[in-house]
């Protein structure tokens, strides 16, 4: 069976099924659907293309490993965590990051009190990157650009080869198509 033959099955459904067997193959199919939501957290703290994409590899072989050791209730606010906590650290390791990474900066998502805000805050998140993939490439890229890589337009018509009017309209449709994509979601 193939990856997308599993759509359908929840993440819980896919968590349930590991903890079964563990069968990577269920993690397989899991950790695709956050690919971007990590990729956006972490660009957010490293602030550089590459450095995310590597960190999305490091955060998913950790997940990995961590899964085959702990039972995982809230997957999503857990690997949100994992992810952020693992790009403070190599921020830390940089000496980008100098205040103390102290236990509520690493504390994880299951605490109670501000549970629901990070869950709230993470359904966004995710909602946004798939509607980020909705978008026409053109768009998607244009908003990754200027939003994500905080290019300006003249940087964006460099990388691109639009010309300004056309990144301006890609980003400004793409940021009306966005919010029209997000409000479908809740809906």
């Amino acid at each position: 069976m193939t990856a997308s033959q599993y759509n359908h099955i929840s993440d819980q459904d896919l968590l349930t099924r590991f903890y079964a067997d563990r069968n990577n193959e269920w993690l397989g199919v899991l950790l695709p659907r956050y690919t971007m939501l990590l990729f956006g957290v972490c660009m957010k703290y490293l602030k550089n293309e590459e450095e995310a994409k590597d960190a999305v590899q490091q955060v998913f072989l950790k997940v990995i490993g961590e899964l085959q050791k702990y039972k995982v209730d809230y997957f999503k606010s857990w690997v949100y965590m994992i992810a952020k906590n693992h790009c403070l650290m190599k921020l830390r390791d940089k000496g980008k990051y100098t205040g103390e990474i102290n236990e509520r900066v690493m504390a994880t998502a299951d605490e109670p009190g501000d549970k629901a805000d990070k869950l709230e805050k993470e359904s966004a998140l995710e909602n946004m990157a798939r509607a980020l993939q909705q978008l026409n490439k053109e768009q998607q890229q244009c908003i990754t650009l200027f939003y994500l890589e905080k290019k300006s337009y003249q940087e964006i018509t460099e990388i691109t080869e639009y010309t300004l009017m056309q990144v301006k309209s890609h980003i400004q449709n793409g940021k009306r198509n966005l919010k029209l994509l997000m409000e479908e979601m809740k809906g």
